[in-house]
Order: structure tokens, then C-alpha cells, then sequence
């Protein structure tokens, strides 16, 4: 899958080559972003993991739980695991590189495997280690959701993955300065009153609402946004 955009978000993996004797791993360049949890970065590494973990055996599945697991603890893995080796040397190595890029107002993703789906998993949980405490533990929860998605990776999925039904662009990476334009506060207001807000979001909701004009057709999206919009600026 290839896409034109903005890369917001980028993961390298290198990896033996497919049909190589040895399995070894390393990571390359991470452009893993976790502001506003789970970040960008977070999108990126569950869209890999939702990609190729549909094809990996069933049997090493529990492996790869426990990995997790480890991982987003904090603790020592000793290698080889899951029959591959983390290792820091690239020479030798092939690589697959995975994008996250912003196409207009829509998240998309750029996928290039060259190597196993299992490669593909691992690496996107070792990325886990190069985090903070707070990142690594909320990216395993993302991680976890992505291993039971199966379907398109769409504007669904990104939805499903961060647990919000808002995945523009402008609410991914600065949901409050989203959330106040989109309610109509005048430029440079940084934190309205709960009053204020909720104001703003009935004089607001009446302006998109069927029953007062509202386009039918895009009413119910609008609706749902402006309801994000008002649970963020009262998010403590």
C-alpha cells in the first residue's frame, strides 16, 4: 500500500531476508509520536500489528501475549524469543519501512513488508521499549486491540484503536485547539469555563441538528464530533 501525504509517523524494521536460515531483528528509524495518548506513533504500530497478525500461527500466539507483556513492563528479554534475535547490527539485513501520513484531513497508512508477518509483529512491540513508562503501557493496550481487529484498516479501525469516534487529523494531534474551533470560541481562548462550553455546544448543535435545518445527510457525523469536542475541553 502506498499513499501520497505527510509521514506523521514512521517505523523501520530490519530483518533476515525471507528463506534465510537465521532470524534476526533490529529496528531502524522510529518516528513514533505519543502526545495525546496513544499518539500517532500508537495509531502506526497498531495498524502494523492489525495487518499481519491475522497470519501468524496460532500457536505462537500466546508467545507473543507474553512478549507483550514483558515488554510493556519494563523487563529484560532474553533472546533469541519467538525463535528470532533483537540484535543492534543491520549488516546483512533486508528492511520494511511503515508509515503513517496525513492525507488531507484523514489518517492513512503506508504499509512496505519485505519480510514475515511475524517480523513485522515483533518489531512493532520491541518499538515498545525505546518509550516511557506511560507510553509503553498505554501502546500495549492499543497493541492488544489491534491483535483482535479483523477487517480494512479504515477510519473504523483508527476509531476502534484509540477508543474515539473523531480521527481527523486536527483531533489526533491537538484535540483542544479541534475542540475550540470547532465550537466557535473566538482566536486565543485557552480554557473555557464548564458553562461556557456547554453553551457554546447547544447553540452549536442546534445549528447542524435535522430539526433545526441541519443537513440530513451529514447530521449525524456533525453530531458526533461536536460531542467529542464538548467531552474534551471538559476533560480535566
Amino acid at each position: 500500500m502506498t499513499s501520497q501525504g505527510e509521514v506523521l509517523a514512521e517505523l523501520e524494521i530490519w530483518h533476515t531476508r525471507p528463506f534465510t536460515p537465521t532470524r534476526r531483528l533490529s529496528l531502524g528509524s522510529l518516528i513514533l509520536p505519543v502526545e495525546h495518548s496513544p499518539g500517532l506513533g500508537g495509531v502506526l504500530l497498531g495498524g502494523v500489528v492489525a495487518k499481519h497478525f491475522g497470519e501468524i500461527d496460532d500457536e505462537i500466539v500466546p508467545d507473543i501475549h507474553r512478549l507483550l507483556a514483558q515488554v510493556e513492563r519494563g523487563e529484560r528479554v532474553v533472546q533469541p524469543r519467538l525463535r528470532h534475535r533483537l540484535q543492534t547490527d543491520r549488516h546483512g539485513l533486508a528492511k520494511s519501512v511503515h508509515r503513517l501520513r496525513g492525507d488531507k484531513s484523514e489518517l492513512v497508512f503506508d504499509f512496505e513488508s519485505n519480510g514475515s508477518d511475524l517480523l513485522q509483529v515483533l518489531g512493532s512491540i520491541y518499538a515498545l521499549e525505546r518509550l516511557e513508562e506511560f507510553s509503553r503501557r498505554a501502546l500495549s493496550l492499543v497493541i492488544g486491540r489491534a491483535m483482535r481487529w479483523r477487517g480494512p484498516l479504515d477510519q473504523t479501525f483508527i476509531s476502534f484503536l484509540v477508543g474515539n469516534a473523531v480521527t481527523n487529523l486536527s483531533a489526533m494531534t491537538d484535540p483542544r485547539a479541534w475542540a475550540l474551533e470547532l465550537l466557535g470560541f473566538p482566536a486565543g481562548t485557552v480554557k473555557p469555563s464548564k458553562r461556557q462550553v456547554q453553551e457554546r455546544y447547544r447553540a452549536v448543535l442546534r445549528t447542524v441538528h435535522p430539526d433545526h435545518g441541519g443537513d440530513v445527510a451529514t447530521a449525524s457525523k456533525s453530531i458526533e464530533e461536536i460531542g467529542e469536542a464538548r467531552r474534551v475541553l471538559l476533560r480535566r
